[in-house]
């Protein structure tokens, strides 16, 4: 049996959950054959040092790889008077996160507020660069992960995060959403073959090609309109060609983690899992 290549997982506890929070979360995990987890801390950031020390312990006993998606009210860049208050939650989503053992930490860059691209991105990079040397003081070591976002008016385009992974090497590196990625032009563009091997191609150029061997995704099923993302849904309710997506991975030799953000969560991370078995031939379902 090949070892498959990619871990999958969940973002938020699987929902057959029966109880014991993110604790019991993992094992659920574990049971199901899943191994890879992002907590869910997309509202606010509390957890205490005794808990965090047992969502470590529990991942690292069951091989979980733990990730982080911080909180969703983050704006790399928000107005000087609520720049504290999003750099705060970014902080926070690292240090407890690094904590718990994770060693990522996804987040939503925010908005452009209507102006271009290149006028937002210096101001992102310095703040980056500020929470980076905040998270060094305090020896936090974990990746940041600015998500690439399903609407054309947020800061998060393939472009963006990419500029902000080439700025910090191996400190910032993207989260591919791919489902984001196919809702951001709002024309249903983004959904072949050729288009993810564009993306995996310029992945590759602006990064090096041994970032493809630690990719950290997103996947799940989306509705969108002419001004991109509106809803996750599960990938039988959707139009995203899931194959398309795999075999590209596949052939760019990609490995990492894939998290599936479906309102079936776990049901549809096994789908995933199943079809990328089928597709490469690796893993073999339990």
């Amino acid at each position: 049996m090949t070892p498959r290549a990619f871990r999958f997982g969940t973002v938020g506890s699987p929902k057959s959950t029966p109880k014991g929070g993110t604790v019991g979360g993992l094992k659920r995990l574990a049971e199901l054959g899943l191994d890879a987890l992002e907590l869910g801390w997309v509202r606010s950031v509390r957890v205490s040092e005794k808990t965090a020390a047992k969502i470590r312990d529990t991942a690292r006993d069951l091989d979980i790889a733990l990730s982080v998606h911080a909180p969703y009210f983050i704006n790399l860049n928000a107005d000087d008077e609520e720049w504290p208050k999003s750099r705060k939650r970014l902080l926070d989503a690292a240090f407890w996160g690094w904590k718990a053992g994770a060693t990522d930490i996804v987040f939503h860059p925010g908005s452009y507020f209507g102006r271009p691209a290149a006028e937002v991105l210096p101001k992102a990079l310095q703040r980056l660069e500020e929470v980076l040397q905040t998270l060094d003081d305090q020896g936090v070591q974990v990746v940041l992960r600015p998500e690439t976002m399903g609407k054309s008016a947020m800061l998060g385009s393939l472009d963006d995060v990419l500029a902000m992974a080439r700025a910090f090497p191996g400190r910032v590196e993207p989260c591919l959403d791919f489902a984001h990625l196919h809702a951001r032009p709002g024309d249903g563009s983004m959904n072949s073959y050729d288009e993810w091997a564009r993306v995996l191609e310029a992945y590759g150029r602006a990064l090096g090609a041994d970032a493809l061997q630690r990719l950290h995704i997103h996947l799940s099923g989306i509705a969108y309109g002419p001004k991109g993302e509106k809803e996750h849904l599960v990938f039988a309710d959707a139009d995203l060609d899931v194959d398309a997506v795999l075999r590209a991975l596949h052939d760019f030799g990609a490995r990492g983690r894939i998290l599936c953000e479906s309102p079936i969560l776990e049901d549809d991370a096994l789908f995933l899992r199943h079809r990328w078995d089928a597709l490469t031939g690796e893993g073999g379902d339990p």
